[in-house]
């Protein structure tokens, strides 16, 4: 019996167990169960992330809630939002407009192999502003790096660099997406979810928050990198010729890659001055992708920009928003705190909040979706911040987000990983060593940024 039929067979089980007719096991209890279903079947790529998130709407609706009640998530405007940044960000890539960033980006390291580490790693958040998706992302600087490496190495002996790039798209890439609110699934259910624990979660707002922690992050990361693999030596103005050629060959600005500057523009200054004008950032994200289709402004058709968006990732962004309130309702989320609190009476508020980042960051190695896992910490850490002195809800949150986003020690943590190991310019052996170190500091940022940034600006 292969793997998907064990793990079928097991989620059938359970549900035989406390769903039959006649059980009476109460609502915490089943939530539970619901939860070990789902997370079997998500884990454990049974069926595609979007059929099984159609079983747990069917679970809901039958035992929870009613079915107009359950799909009314589907009208959530973190959905919308979702379904925008899709289109935002095909047109951005379509247009040509994201390779051209990208090369200008990697140009101002001006030829030098510790620059271009750097600026690899700053072109991630560069481009997480208009795309939200974390392998297309991955996808686009994986290949801008593949052509340079492969150019490089046809004239120099070079194996750090590209592994320093590499392993850096894999770490980096997460890290930056929770640089705005609309950078990943996960960061826009994670925006959701922390405006609803305090109004003080603007876009500038979010900037401010996450951007110290990130940076010094990429900053340490660097250096490790410079000292970890040093610098081969090559000819800098070798490598800036190899990347004007590239900026070449695209050519001029053409009218398509302006009307999407333009678009990007008028987005992002609506999202950056939300508090101003009261206009949601859904129903901003909705007016951009509007204007990318509309006549006369826009760079496609509609037919062409709904190629862009992921239907299945819709349905599953719905199905975690469903799963996290389920556990909330039925009173979950408030049983599992109570017997955490109960049993770490000994602890200080900020120890048990280290020791909760600790376990996060453990748990997160097993944990491919990102999102996922959110709908179970971000509750959870939430209901935890008001049982406890001395930190706020909205921090304790914050830290466990932070925490949970990246993965450091294997190539399956996130589809990213497996991107850049796809190009062979790494080992397991070489993520893993590194991962540790970078784990390890990125713990550290972020508790330090919790006891002492987040306390003072927030």
């Amino acid at each position: 019996m292969n793997k998907t039929w064990v793990l079928l067979s097991l989620a059938g089980a359970i549900y035989a167990v406390f769903f039959w007719p006649f059980a009476n096991w109460g609502v915490t209890i089943q939530s539970v169960a619901v939860l070990v279903i789902i997370q079997l079947l998500w884990i454990g790529r049974v069926f595609k992330l979007a059929y099984s998130s159609i079983i747990l709407i069917l679970l809901l609706s039958f035992h929870f809630y009613t079915y107009d009640e359950t799909l009314s998530y589907f009208g959530s405007g973190l959905v919308w939002l979702l379904f925008s940044t899709f289109i935002l960000a095909y047109a951005f890539i379509q247009t040509g407009l994201a390779a051209r960033v990208s090369l200008y980006v990697l140009s101002l390291a001006k030829g030098s192999g510790k620059l271009l580490i750097l600026v690899s790693f700053l072109l991630m958040f560069v481009l997480t502003v208009m795309i939200p998706s974390n392998i297309g992302k991955g996808s686009l600087v994986s290949s801008v790096l593949d052509d340079l490496s492969k150019s490089l190495k046809k004239v120099y002996e070079v194996n750090y660099i590209p592994k320093a790039l590499f392993i850096g798209v894999a770490y980096v890439s997460a890290i930056s997406a929770a640089f705005v609110p609309t950078g990943a699934s996960s960061t826009i259910y994670a925006f959701g979810i922390f405006s609803e624990v305090s109004s003080s979660i603007t876009y500038m707002n979010w900037l401010l928050y996450f951007s110290v922690p990130m940076l010094s992050f990429v900053m340490v990361l660097w250096v490790v990198f410079i000292f970890w693999y040093p610098e081969e030596k090559i000819e800098p103005i070798h490598v800036k010729q190899l990347i004007d050629r590239k900026m070449e060959e695209t050519g001029r600005l053409n009218s398509k890659e302006i009307r999407m500057m333009g678009i990007m523009l008028v987005t992002l200054g609506l999202w950056m001055t939300q508090p101003v004008h009261g206009y949601s950032i859904p129903l901003v994200g909705l007016l951009g992708a509007s204007l990318v289709v509309f006549p006369g402004i826009g760079v496609m058709k509609w037919e062409e920009a709904t190629k862009g968006v992921n239907w299945d990732m819709m349905i599953f962004f719905a199905a975690t928003l469903m799963l996290a309130n389920m556990l909330i309702d039925t009173g979950t989320v408030e049983v599992f705190v109570s017997f955490l609190v109960s049993h770490s009476n000994d602890l200080s508020s900020w120890m048990f909040a280290v020791g909760l980042l600790i376990i996060t960051s453990l748990i997160r190695v097993v944990f491919v979706n990102v999102l996922g896992f959110m709908t179970i910490m971000l509750p959870t850490a939430i209901t935890l911040g008001e049982k406890l002195d001395s930190i706020t809800p909205l921090t304790l949150a914050m830290g466990v987000y932070l925490m949970g986003i990246p993965g450091f020690l294997l190539v399956t943590q996130s589809p990213v990983h497996l991107i850049s190991y796809s190009y062979g310019y790494f080992t397991t052996r070489d993520l893993f060593l590194v991962g540790l170190i970078a784990m390890l500091i990125w713990i550290v940022i972020v508790c330090l940024t919790m006891i002492f940034y987040w306390s003072w600006i927030i």
